[in-house]
């Protein structure tokens, strides 16, 4: 694989434009692709996203595509930014329009919705034998495509591919690690979502600092305990992948997670909290697929469970709370730092 090869951005949203917009600063050939030919038409014309990254400038050596056939040719690594529920279709699409050597990459968070599978093992089925490797971490999308400090983390089984993305994605400003946990780094991606919508549910409902702070933490131990089970490395969830993005979502209102928790923290009806903020909200299905999970492994997660009854209008936000504040008294870390609690 060349050491600068093509890449295609595959999903023309505000976290794809970014993260194109940063590869064609650092000089590697990018062509972005999305479904609205009007609107990318106009970002070529303006260099501008004005839907989702309104006044920010974008590099003019970035290419835009329509045709995905033409996006994908002569593309050496493919980087799909389409949410979860899209994802597998994503792949099917690009199955038989690929090169042969070309790698696949994600920057998507979430899992198959009504199957709980992580998204590497839907790469695995439908385009075997590629390297493959996710892209995640606490990085709002319009403080990358402003230019401001942010890192994120490249995980893959393949080592040599993992460092080749990561240097395609590392500039001045934007910092970019590597390792080999994907599922680890997968699951702090999704489930944060989650937990974000538990501290903006929160502050919505003006609960205070401690409140917040007490919700990270132990929404935290959920993240491990769950993780653990699954296989993943503590280490990963302890860095960006997990309590980089956690802290992030919990706290910065650019979070569409913690806004929709702000708002049912106000009263306001889910539908429309969703329809306010105008983009998709990953934590409504991810909630879902954090409980199978979870119930699979025979863990009781009392704040992501909460969250799912609260977005599925089984409880109010105060009932949720209230069961919240209601569990037994316990030590904190019973079986040791991953027991159940």
């Amino acid at each position: 694989m060349a050491e600068r090869p093509t890449l295609a951005v595959l999903g023309a949203g505000s976290w794809g434009t970014a993260l194109a917009a940063l590869t064609a600063r650092n000089g590697v050939p990018t062509r972005l692709w999305g479904r609205d030919s009007h609107a990318l038409a106009a970002m070529a014309e303006t260099r501008q996203n004005q839907r989702y990254l309104p006044d920010i400038q974008l590099p003019a050596e970035l290419r835009f595509e329509s045709d995905l056939a033409a996006a994908l040719r002569g593309a050496g690594v493919v980087l799909i930014v389409v949410p979860s529920h899209a994802f597998a279709s994503m792949l099917d699409e690009i199955a038989p329009l690929l090169e042969p050597g070309a790698a696949i990459a994600w920057a998507t968070k979430g899992f198959e919705p009504g199957t709980g599978r992580f998204l590497h093992e839907l790469v695995a089925e439908k385009l075997p034998g590629r390297a493959a490797a996710v892209v995640t971490g606490p990085s709002f999308a319009k403080e990358v495509a402003l230019g401001l400090p942010s890192a994120v983390t490249v995980h893959s089984d393949d080592e040599a591919f993992a460092q080749q993305l990561a240097s395609m994605l590392h500039a001045p400003n934007f910092r970019a690690y590597s390792g080999g946990d994907v599922l680890g780094a997968e699951l702090g991606g999704a489930m944060k979502n989650v937990l974000a919508v538990a501290t903006g549910v929160a502050d919505g409902m003006d609960l205070g600092l401690n409140a917040r702070a007490g919700l990270i933490t132990r929404g935290m131990n959920e993240m491990l305990r769950l993780g653990v089970a699954l296989g993943a490395r503590p280490e990963t969830l302890m860095g960006l992948s997990g309590l980089g993005d956690l802290v992030l979502t919990c706290t910065g209102d650019l979070s569409r997670n913690r806004r929709l928790g702000l708002a049912l923290g106000k009263g306001v009806a889910i539908d429309e909290a969703v329809r306010q903020i105008g983009q998709v909200v990953e934590s409504v299905v991810t909630a879902d697929e954090v409980a199978r999970l979870a119930a699979k492994h025979g863990l009781d997660l009392p704040i992501s469970g909460g969250v799912r009854a609260v977005l599925h209008g089984e409880v109010t936000p105060v009932e949720g709370l209230r069961a919240l504040m209601s569990r037994e008294q316990k030590p904190e870390y019973p079986q040791g730092l991953f027991g159940v609690a």
